[in-house]
């Protein structure tokens, strides 16, 4: 690591510490460091290069874009990049899914999604509660923080987070339990201290929580329940969405339309911050400049997110790769857990947002440092990082994630070995 990273960066830095060189180009599939070292990257910008780095095309247009001084900065005015990009997204994403979506520029990232989303809720219903999932991230801000699972991330915020209540997330008390019944009960009794809740929100993939994947059908009930306790549904699709798991949106197979949807991390399509919080069109009561941000109205972003929609979706030709290539992914890792029984290996995940959980959490950040080592970028998911996350760009070559797999199976090997070595010496 650099000095100067060390002298001035915060110690709040974390990735840099896992993966430790200093990365200067990327194209596609890899990254590059300094020392001219290749990585294949199975962690895409935590979900935010769905297609790839530096994509050629949405590089020629937003260069394009700015050699002709287009606008860059405009707040929530009209600019021809923003009503081309509501175009093309009404045209290849609203309107082919029979969605009547009205949509919000929250500002740049995703936590600023969630807090338009959970700010609507209330002011729609007049309830202040949310409910939400054991496991579930929705973002850094307080009001994300408050509807968040994990601990060390809800002490960080240094005070009471108390507008959102967490209810057991699908098959989180066992194959026996039915949580959404469970939720249901509590609802319905007026006697069980849960406050009527303005909405209810739900990840159908926990990207950051462990990669539990809820199934369709408990989605299709969780919907169900919101519609007859007059409770808004909001999916948080900000790393689940954009394709990651096959279809646009995540929760397209299950067959269900949530009132507020949250959308961030590769709605860019370049890695350019981005996100929009959609609700529907019934539910839009906000005065305007009621919710805003200095950085709502992000052209370029604009500008790469159309790209992205016209290059990626004017058909399924890129569902049905992602499906093809999440299929190679389960082979590869169910033979990973079976070959190395050590790991009590536990496949999780939908799409190409899959992994393996581990009963020893050191053994995860072992492989992910000795797959770095080997030339693989990945990162761990869970409370307590044990699930090895496999989450490339959509558009990785097909060789390329089998090598990538292939780098997982060496790294996973040179883990248990070492970590046998070491308990032998101390047994000795």
């Amino acid at each position: 690591m650099t000095t100067v990273i060390e002298r001035l960066e915060s110690e709040v830095r974390s990735y840099c510490r896992g993966w430790p060189t200093t990365f200067t180009r990327a194209v596609g599939d890899h990254l590059y460091d300094e020392e001219g070292k290749e990585f294949i990257d199975f962690f895409a910008g935590a979900g935010a290069l769905n297609y790839g780095h530096n994509h050629p095309e949405m590089r020629a247009r937003l260069v394009d874009y700015l050699l002709g001084d287009g606008i860059v900065h405009s707040l929530d005015m009209v600019t021809g990049a923003k009503r081309t990009f509501l175009e093309r997204f009404e045209e290849h994403v609203l309107k082919p899914r029979g969605l009547d979506y009205k949509v919000q520029f929250p500002g740049p990232t995703g936590t600023n999604a969630v807090e338009a989303a959970l700010k609507l809720a209330r002011k729609v219903t007049g309830r202040e509660r949310v409910v939400s999932f054991t496991n579930a991230f929705h973002g850094m801000t307080l009001g994300s923080l408050s509807i968040t699972g994990n601990a060390m991330k809800r002490e960080g915020a240094g005070l009471l987070l108390s507008a959102g209540v967490s209810m057991p997330y699908d098959g989180y008390l066992g194959d026996d339990v039915d949580t959404i019944e469970y939720l249901d009960s509590l609802l319905d009794d007026g006697g069980s201290g849960l406050d009527a809740p303005a909405a209810v929100i739900v990840e159908t993939v926990q990207a950051e929580g462990g990669l539990r994947a809820a199934s369709i059908e408990w989605l299709r009930r969780l919907s169900d329940l919101c519609r007859r306790h007059d409770t808004l549904l909001i999916v948080d699709d900000i790393q689940a969405g954009c394709g990651r798991t096959g279809s646009f949106f995540s929760f397209e197979p299950a067959g269900i339309e949530p009132d507020i949807v949250c959308l961030s991390k590769s709605l860019s399509g370049f890695g350019l911050p981005f996100a929009l919080t959609l609700f529907r069109r019934d539910l839009d009561v906000w005065d305007p400049g009621e919710h805003n941000g200095t950085f709502r109205g992000h052209n370029p972003a604009f500008v790469t997110a159309t790209a992205a929609l016209e290059l990626f979706w004017q058909d399924d030709a890129l569902s049905q790769a992602v499906e093809a290539k999440a299929a190679r992914v389960q082979k590869g890792l169910e033979a990973l857990a079976e070959r190395y029984p050590e790991l009590g290996g536990e496949l999780r995940g939908r799409g190409l947002l899959q992994g393996i959980a581990c009963t020893d959490p050191a053994i995860v950040g072992r492989v992910t440092a000795k797959a770095f080592d080997k030339g693989l970028v990945m990162e761990t998911s869970g409370p307590d990082g044990e699930v090895l996350k496999v989450l490339p760009p959509l558009t990785i070559d097909g060789d390329v994630l089998e090598t990538g797999l292939g780098v997982l199976d060496e790294a996973i090997a040179s883990a248990l070995d070492e970590a046998d070595a070491k308990a032998a010496e101390v047994a000795r």
